[in-house]
């Protein structure tokens, strides 16, 4: 870490550097270099020149004026001016790139995926328009009544709120912030119970009136439906409550390690086929506390741009250099791994210390599988290392519910690090990695989760070992092999019934995330709060999780739901879906029976 010193206002410029000093540094300036004499006018100051004296006499001047006004100088507020002038720039900028994209426009198409239907056109202009409006429509509010953006006792810092971030929540997320964040009081399993608000003062605070909503639940992360309160892992995770406790209380390193700690470790890595494995209490610092004990400053790393936040904030404080590939294209990565290597570090044009490429198995918010066996191929190719964040496909994807690695059928050390979490298929919490004998044991001593960090709770730990022994088949039943077959009917049939209905729906066929198109703003808050209301839960999308023109509802599917429950979302979805005019699909219907 680099130390910052500010000097005090109160020293004189000659304390800092006195006339002597100053004319040897001139001279080791000029050493070697033709020395040009201009007499009296040897300065320029706005291109006309100025007699030495009188530059003299202005430095001196503003020497004397700076030292009055001190080091901190306290942040004014933007004048309304300037920030009618900062908002027309936006919409500026935003019409300047429709007019050019309406002319050239962007393939937002998946390589090899000509199925994906791009923005229309109109729809695309209609977006830009809505923003601007929402824009326009803010400015004029804050105009006559300006927000206090000032902080009161903190003269000299850094602003805590960014100008344009704080307006877009004011302006925009606030009238609709309803529609995301919302209370349950129940598990989160194939039905959920939501709290119902209302805002008394158009989102600036929520109230409860005190009804229950119960939705069906297409917005929980429960792909295999191990989120339930009664059977197996409820009651073997009860009796580990009873014999640890709910906490460890200590780090890994210290006291926090005890026995079913190591049989979750052994049977993960039993799972996934590789060596050994390393478990964490949060899937989020899985990444973001262990990339930077793996990677530092020299390293270089080609990340998929649609990578999860976790991975590209532990990207960014490992140090390494980022270079970002187009989403899951390998011929675009390829490319650009084969200039970086020709061209070495940038400044010194020397060999990296090592290369990785990092991507996830299911993407999150597209619904896309990555490319693996291209990825493998590649990495073998360049002898560069493979990073693959399983969070959504573990469980979720192969025969056998062992992720994308199963889903391809390739060997799972052909991918040298596996990352998960146990948030998704295992009704649990908290993430692993797991790899070569050598990489866990560097990370039991080097990750700061490992050290920092207090270990998982017993009683999650056995929801997972639980959940997981069933997946593989240790209990003596079929149950886990069943809810990995009806997850993968499910994702089929509701994908093709959604394509059927004139929706434009992203991602793979067999991946259980399901995003619909629906671009606006104004549709993605009206699905929300209508399907809420038909007894659907759901989850909206919109900028800035998403691209500008990629707002969107993303269903989440599960085994736990059966084919009345799904063919209830896709009545109402359809029925909301004519309301708001989102069948944007121009691909003809087709009118054969999908059979579940």
């Amino acid at each position: 870490m680099v130390a910052h010193t500010e000097l005090p206002s109160q020293v004189p410029n000659e304390k800092i550097l006195n006339k002597d000093q100053i004319s040897k540094c001139s001279d080791a300036k000029n050493l070697g270099r033709p020395r040009r004499d201009f007499g009296d006018a040897a300065h320029l100051q706005n291109g006309a020149a100025v007699p030495v004296q009188d530059v003299e006499k202005v430095a001196l001047t503003d020497g004397i004026k700076q030292k009055r006004k001190g080091v901190h100088h306290k942040e004014e507020e933007c004048s309304l001016f300037v920030a009618f002038f900062t908002f027309v720039s936006y919409g500026v900028l935003l019409l300047v790139g429709y007019i050019k994209e309406f002319f050239s426009p962007p393939s937002t198409k998946e390589k090899n995926r000509e199925d994906i239907e791009e923005c229309p056109p109109f729809t695309n202009f209609t977006i830009y328009l809505s923003y601007g409006v929402l824009f326009l429509v803010g400015y004029i509010k804050e105009f006559f009544y300006p927000p206090s953006t000032k902080e009161t006792n903190r003269e000299g810092y850094v602003p805590l709120y960014i100008g344009f971030e704080s307006f877009y929540t004011r302006n925009v997320y606030r009238r609709i912030q309803d529609c995301w964040n919302r209370a349950i009081c129940s598990v989160p399993g194939a039905y959920i119970d939501l709290l119902e608000r209302y805002s008394p003062d158009y989102g600036w605070t929520m109230k409860l009136t005190g009804k229950v909503l119960k939705c069906i639940n297409v917005g929980s992360y429960n792909y295999l439906g191990f989120a339930e309160n009664v059977g197996p892992c409820h009651d073997d995770a009860e009796k580990a409550l009873k014999d640890y406790g709910i906490s460890a209380g200590s780090p890994r390193l210290e006291l926090g390690t005890s026995d079913v700690h190591r049989q979750l470790e052994t049977l993960v890595s039993e799972f996934l086929g590789v060596e050994d494995a390393i478990t964490f209490g949060m899937g989020y610092a899985t990444n973001v506390l262990n990339l930077p004990s793996i990677l530092g400053p020299g390293c270089l790393v080609f990340s998929d741009e649609f990578n999860h936040a976790s991975l590209i904030l532990g990207l960014r404080l490992s140090g390494a250099t980022v270079k970002v590939f187009r989403h899951n294209d390998s011929d675009d990565l390829e490319r650009k791994l084969r200039e970086a290597i020709i061209h070495g570090h940038p400044r010194t044009r020397r060999p990296w210390k090592k290369a990785m490429i990092v991507v996830e198995g299911i993407y999150s918010m597209e619904g896309t599988i990555c490319d693996l066996p291209n990825l493998i191929r590649i990495k073998k190719k360049y002898k560069t290392y493979l990073y693959v964040d399983e969070a959504h496909s573990i469980g979720a994807l192969g025969p056998n519910g062992g992720g994308v690695v199963d889903y391809y059928g390739v060997d799972p050390k052909e991918v040298d690090i596996h990352m998960g979490t146990f948030t998704k298929s295992f009704g649990a919490a908290g993430g692993y990695i797991a790899g070569s004998k050598e990489l866990i044991n560097h990370l039991r001593v080097n990750s700061h989760a490992q050290m920092y960090a207090v270990s998982m709770s017993p009683p999650v730990v056995q929801q997972i070992i639980t959940s997981m022994s069933t997946i593989m088949g240790k209990n003596g039943n079929d149950d886990g092999r069943r809810r990995i077959q009806q997850l993968s009917r499910n994702v089929k049939y509701f994908r093709q019934r959604l394509r059927q209905k004139g929706f434009i729906v992203y991602g793979h066929d067999d991946s259980p995330v399901v995003p619909m198109l629906l671009y606006l703003i104004p549709k993605i808050s009206m699905f929300v709060r209508e399907l809420t209301k038909r007894g659907v839960a759901g989850v909206g999308v919109g900028f800035p999780a998403t691209r500008i023109t990629g707002g969107r509802m993303r269903f989440c599917l599960s085994a736990a739901h059966t084919k009345e429950m799904l063919d209830k979302i896709l009545e109402e979805v359809d029925e909301v879906g004519h309301m708001c005019c989102a069948h944007y699909s121009s691909i003809p219907k087709s009118a054969e029976n999908i059979e579940w």
